[in-house]
This record gives structure tokens, C-alpha cells and sequence, in this order.
């Protein structure tokens, strides 16, 4: 029992002194019952256990530090307020537009003043391309048997390329020669007739009519023997349709007679020449076809690619479209093709000035291969997905750099001036006088979306 009651009186110690720790005034324990030395020593020990609490101090700043910090807060609020409506309220300036002094990144914004002329009004990145590239293609099919392109080969107007087999167009040629020649002696013979054809009818017809008077003198003859009662009537009847019959042969004769001195009817003739034409015609189809078994360059210029190999088997029809045997074209007259954004088609036009270098030579390192262009057309398309519209912008290189430092698909970099290019336009930029334009590249200028290499 007494250890017990330790254990109870323990328990009533420890939760007065966590009341106490609270602020709850302490309650002096109860006396034991009887008599517990052993459990008074106890008590003791686990009051000398015991942390002592510390009394909070109840001073007036504690009590008043969260007025004092939601009033601060309000104040700053009301502050920012009305510095924000003073700062809606007043005028903004009108910001002027980026030049070249201006840092870069920034765009301007508010209404911009009208460009001057010769200032720069945008720089754009396109990509170079021929302004005349031509697909070889054959006209006819048939084996190449010699092809004289290359890559990056440089030819002349007229030298021959590519050469196909034409024995089958030969013999298609000889064969519509002879027609011809059969169809223009036809026509010949019915342009009129041989002298000696017309010398016998004028014979014959001479022969005829001396029968004629004969006969006529005979029936004459027959009348009066006939009246006289000298002869039957059969033989008066036989004289007379002798007569007859020769008049008729007579007038049979001459008329072929004129016939042969006016010449064939005008419809035969007609005809043989309807022949003819057909038989030249024919002529005109077969040689085209064996002209065209050998293939010309049609202008001096660059072979860019070459798509087919000696002996291969070439047909028209496998290859229309892009398809040919080869493409080339005159690289001293080039095109930068570019995406002008909407919102800067306006800040350009056709004809007008334009200072053009590959990024592959910077202007700053190769101030010899800065060109001078001009907008040669805007597309009549936009480009609904990109919001832009296709530039195209033509220039000039000298002809002994013909694809040595510019090539089709490389980058340049398009810089436009407000101002009309001279009509005729130098191939070099140093040698362009732009009145109060800025040689050096601007280093911020609205700058349009670069166009993907076109296909």
C-alpha cells in the first residue's frame, strides 16, 4: 500500500507543476494520510527534478507591436497608391525611334517621325539565290552516249552538253525526205502540162477534123444519090451518122485540147499541195527530233547539279517537272530572297536601294564584298503562317567571282535605305552615293525572322 501511494502522490506533483508552469497558481499538496517517510523523501527528490519556469514579463510594447506594424503596412499601401495615379496621371513622352545610338533590344513604341531620305529602315537576313537557273531537260528519249557537265563547270553559250543516240532518228528523217521530195513532184506535174502532150492533142484534133470534112462530103453525097433515088436509105442513114460521129470526136478533141493548155483543175492541185505540206511538216518533226538528240547550253553560265550519268536511258515524260539532267545558271546575276515581316512591309518598296554582304564575309572583315542592290519585286502572296511576304532583292557580282565567293543557299544580310536606287546600278556598295546615308550596319533595327533555305 505505501508504494502505492507514492506513486499517486508522485503523479499529483508532476501535474501541479506543469499547471504551475502555465501561470496557475500552485496548489500546496496534500498531506499524507499517515505516516510515509520513505515516500517523503521521494517527493523530495522529484521536486529537485523539476525545471524551473520562467515568469513571462507583462510589459505594455508586447501588447502593442501588432497595432504598430498593421498601421505601417496601411500607410505603405495608401503611399504606392497614390504615387501609381500622380505617376498614370502626368504625360508620357513620346519615345523617339531606335537608331544607331540607341542600346540594343529596345523597340520603339508610341508614333514614329517619317524616315529621312537615305536613312536606314530595316535590316533582314535572306538567303542567295540565281535569278535564272534553268532545268536541262531532253526533248527526246534515247541513251546518253556523251555528257560533257560537271558540277561547278563553267560553259558557254551554244557548247554542247549532252549528246543521246539517234540512229532511229535518222532513218524517221531520210524517211520524211523522200516523202517530201515524192509529194513536191506530184504538185509539179499538176502545175502544168508538158508542151508535147498539148503538140499531140492539137495533132489528133487536126486529124479528127480532116475526117469530119470527109465524112460530111460524103453525106452530102448520099443526099443527092438518095434524092435521086440512087441508094437505099440505109446508106444515106450510115453517111450521116458517120458525119455525126466524127463531129462529136471533134469537138471532143479540142475541148481535151483546152484543157491541157489551161492545166490541171484547181482542186487537184490543191490536193498535191495539201500533200506536200503534210510530207514537209513531217520533214520539219523528224529532223526537230534529231537536232534535239544533242542538247546546247542555252546561256553562259555555272553547272550547279548534275542528275544523270553517261549511258543512262533518259525519257521526256519520266522527267518533267524539276527533274532534268542537269541545272545551271548565270551566277554573276543573283537574288536575295527574304520574309519581310507585316508590320515592316511598309518601310519598303520596289526599286529601292539596298547594301547586301554574305555572312560568311562581314562587312567589317571584307568591306571589298559588300554589293549594291535593289528590290527587284514583292511577291503578290503572303505567307500566312510566318505574317510575312517573300522580297526579293537582285544584285551583281564581277564576272571572274561567278560562284568563286557567293552561292546559292549561302546567307546574306539585306540592309534597306530610304532611298530610290540609280537606275544604273554599280556592282560594288563603295561605289554608291546615298545622300545622308550611314555606312556602317546599324546595331539595332527591326530585324525580320530568318527564311528557311528554300527548297
Amino acid at each position: 500500500m505505501d508504494s502505492s501511494e507514492d506513486r499517486v502522490q508522485v503523479a499529483s506533483i508532476s501535474v501541479r507543476s506543469e499547471e504551475g508552469g502555465r501561470g496557475v497558481p500552485k496548489v500546496a499538496p496534500a498531506p499524507p494520510v499517515g505516516p510515509a517517510p520513505a515516500s517523503e523523501g521521494l517527493s523530495e527528490r522529484v521536486r529537485a527534478l523539476r525545471l524551473p519556469v520562467p515568469e513571462e514579463p507583462q510589459t505594455g510594447l508586447g501588447r502593442r507591436l501588432p497595432w504598430v506594424l498593421t498601421i505601417l503596412f496601411m500607410g505603405t499601401t495608401v503611399l504606392v497608391g497614390y504615387w501609381a495615379w500622380v505617376r498614370d496621371s502626368q504625360p508620357q513622352p513620346t519615345a523617339q525611334p531606335a537608331g544607331p545610338d540607341s542600346p540594343p533590344g529596345l523597340l520603339p513604341f508610341g508614333p514614329q517621325p517619317a524616315p529621312k531620305e537615305g536613312e536606314i529602315v530595316l535590316q533582314s537576313k535572306g538567303y542567295i539565290v540565281a535569278k535564272h537557273q534553268i532545268l536541262i531537260s531532253p526533248l527526246v528519249s534515247g541513251r546518253i552516249l556523251r555528257l560533257n557537265c560537271d558540277e561547278g563547270q563553267r560553259v558557254q553559250k551554244g557548247e554542247l552538253l549532252v549528246e543521246l543516240e539517234s540512229t532511229e532518228y535518222e532513218a524517221e528523217y531520210k524517211r520524211a525526205l523522200a516523202n517530201v521530195e515524192a509529194a513536191k513532184q506530184r504538185y509539179q506535174e499538176l502545175q502544168r502540162y508538158r508542151d508535147e502532150e498539148i503538140r499531140q492533142a492539137e495533132a489528133e484534133l487536126a486529124e479528127v477534123q480532116h475526117q469530119l470534112a470527109q465524112a460530111e462530103d460524103d453525106w452530102r453525097r448520099a443526099q443527092d444519090l438518095f434524092g435521086r433515088g440512087i441508094i437505099t436509105q440505109q446508106e444515106h442513114d450510115n453517111a450521116r451518122r458517120q458525119a455525126e460521129a466524127l463531129r462529136q470526136r471533134a469537138n471532143r478533141m479540142k475541148a481535151a485540147l483546152e484543157l491541157l493548155q489551161k492545166g490541171p483543175r484547181e482542186e487537184r492541185r490543191q490536193a498535191a499541195l495539201a500533200e506536200l505540206q503534210a510530207a514537209q511538216a513531217e520533214l520539219a518533226r523528224a529532223k526537230w527530233r534529231l537536232d534535239n538528240c544533242k542538247i546546247y547550253a542555252p546561256i553562259t553560265g555555272t553547272i550547279l547539279k548534275k542528275n544523270a550519268e553517261q549511258w543512262n536511258l533518259v525519257n521526256p515524260l519520266a522527267m518533267q517537272g524539276s527533274y532534268s539532267i542537269c541545272e545551271m545558271a548565270d551566277l554573276s546575276q543573283l537574288e536575295v530572297e527574304l520574309m519581310i515581316q507585316e508590320r515592316d512591309i511598309a518601310k519598303i518598296f520596289e526599286g529601292q536601294l539596298c547594301k547586301v554582304y554574305a555572312e560568311a564575309y562581314p562587312e567589317d572583315m571584307f568591306p571589298d564584298r559588300v554589293y549594291a542592290g535593289r528590290i527587284s519585286r514583292l511577291m503578290p502572296i503572303a505567307d500566312r503562317a510566318k505574317g510575312a511576304i517573300p522580297v526579293r532583292v537582285e544584285f551583281r557580282v564581277p564576272p571572274e567571282e561567278q560562284g568563286k565567293y557567293l552561292k546559292p543557299e549561302m546567307g546574306a544580310m539585306v540592309t534597306f535605305y530610304n532611298a530610290q536606287a540609280p537606275k544604273e546600278l554599280p556592282i560594288f556598295w563603295k561605289d554608291v552615293s546615298v545622300p545622308g546615308a550611314k555606312q556602317a550596319t546599324p546595331t539595332a533595327s527591326t530585324a525580320s525572322e530568318k527564311t528557311p533555305p528554300p527548297k
